[in-house]
């Protein structure tokens, strides 16, 4: 395989982003990826306002006209040229009474990352189409903020707790993986857990039509993750009643990091738009800003999520430690520590980085989803954080590495670590934005 030049990389990605423009949204890839995701929106959200600033707002735009009347911004919109009808109904999130009217989406959220496309747009603006901007989008944005605080923060400290994987962005990370096994395994998986079972299960995936079985969750995994579903689903999706029976609960850190550091745009959208933020809001913000540096751990010295219902540790090392830079909060000492960590070659430190999950632990899979690959928006995040903390020269290679690593592949889903190989989906719409923004 040969390396693109820059220019030809640039023109790839372009061509991508237009090929999966649908309307006001663009899809993530052909095939497995059909409807609108919260954090994918905002990422190519990000990349679009080099080459159409509105194009990248009515991205935004549509993916907050999905937002709950509590404040909720689910992970997904429903593509409504039947395409999801059957997602649809195995979320059946309209049981609850907050669903928007006429919108189909998930009953779960994603990592808000949607401040940071909002100011990210707002950088190409002017002062005072900024200054519009922002007040476009303001009172979702701090409702959202707030439906985080007031429904998922139960023990008022700060951190917000998830209630599925899917709600990381990290779906299959190693520590999500080992909570569910210890916390969430009913009585009919061992009658399923055997080679004819599993076999049977793959009939009815569809992610694995799309990419090979290697590549994605364990079929018995991935059917504990719809079981949980489902139950959220005859709970009318009330987090009361959710939490109530249930101690399958973490305290993400990456979820975590990456409100703090929407948190700060938020601030910045308020500031430049003439508002001011709710008082509750603000002593919230800081709560999350002091508990985050709990969940880091001195012996192992990493950062590790922890269960809401026993706050202990899960110490399974994944690339989660490094979402705290991306946060800008915790201190210089553990920024310096995480940089040391990222040139460790036993672990995180191969020709093309970031995996997400050390090559030295049990779970590094090179092409599994979430438990190995390198991907384009993790690499994005924490060079992003390292950067402010003064490890510019780390950031560099970083991003460099990640170019090389499509342009030697082209904008695959996610790479191996090892050789810059892309797998998952082809023409990956997250990839292909944030690498205009890297080149930008």
């Amino acid at each position: 395989m040969e390396l693109m030049s820059e220019q030809e990389l640039f023109s790839v990605c372009e061509q991508v982003l237009q090929t999966n423009r649908t309307g006001n949204r663009t899809k993530p890839a052909e095939g497995p990826y059909p409807h609108q995701w919260l954090w994918d929106s905002a990422f190519i959200a990000i990349g679009l306002r080099h080459l159409d600033i509105e194009k990248a707002k009515a991205e935004i735009l549509s993916l907050l006209r999905g937002q709950w009347s509590n404040g909720m911004i689910p992970s997904i919109i429903f593509a409504e040229d039947g395409s999801g009808s059957k997602d649809r109904l195995v979320w059946g999130a309209w049981r609850s009474p907050f669903a928007p009217e006429g919108i189909n989406t998930t009953g779960l959220t994603q990592p808000p990352v949607i401040a940071e496309a909002v100011v990210k747009i707002g950088e190409k603006l002017s002062t005072q189409e900024r200054r519009s901007w922002y007040t476009d989008v303001y009172d979702a944005l701090v409702n959202y903020h707030e439906w985080m605080y007031k429904e998922r923060c139960p023990h008022d400290d700060g951190l917000i707790l998830l209630i599925h994987p899917w709600e990381s962005g990290f779906d299959s990370l190693p520590p999500w993986i080992e909570e569910l096994h210890d916390h969430h395994r009913p009585w009919w998986v061992s009658a399923v857990d055997n080679k004819f079972g599993r076999s049977i299960i793959r009939l009815f995936r569809r992610d694995t039509k799309h990419v090979p079985p290697g590549q994605r969750l364990d079929s018995i995994d991935a059917m504990l993750y719809l079981h949980a579903i489902q139950r959220m689903k005859r709970k009318n999706w009330d987090i009361d009643r959710i939490l109530s029976k249930s101690d399958f609960a973490l305290e993400d850190v990456t979820f975590n990091s990456i409100l703090l550091r929407a948190n700060t745009h938020l601030r910045e959208i308020a500031k430049h738009s003439g508002h001011k933020l709710p008082k509750d809001l603000v002593e919230n913000m800081k709560k999350t800003e002091e508990s985050l540096e709990e969940l880091w751990d001195t012996g192992h010295e990493q950062f590790f999520s922890r269960n809401a219902v026993s706050h202990k540790s899960v110490k399974v090392p994944s690339i989660a430690t490094f979402l705290p830079l991306y946060a800008g909060t915790i201190s210089k000492e553990k920024a310096d520590r995480l940089a040391k960590l990222l040139k460790d070659k036993q672990s995180f430190n191969g020709k093309y980085p970031i995996p997400t999950v050390p090559f030295n632990s049990s779970y590094y899979s090179e092409f599994r989803y979430w438990q190995g690959p390198s991907w384009v928006n993790t690499n994005w995040m924490i060079a992003d954080g390292l950067e402010r903390y003064g490890h510019k020269e780390l950031a560099s290679s970083i991003r460099k590495s990640t170019i090389e690593m499509v342009s030697l592949s082209g904008p695959y889903e996610y790479f191996s670590a090892k050789t810059g190989e892309g797998a998952g989906a082809q023409n990956f719409s997250w990839t292909a934005a944030l690498v205009i923004d890297i080149l930008r």
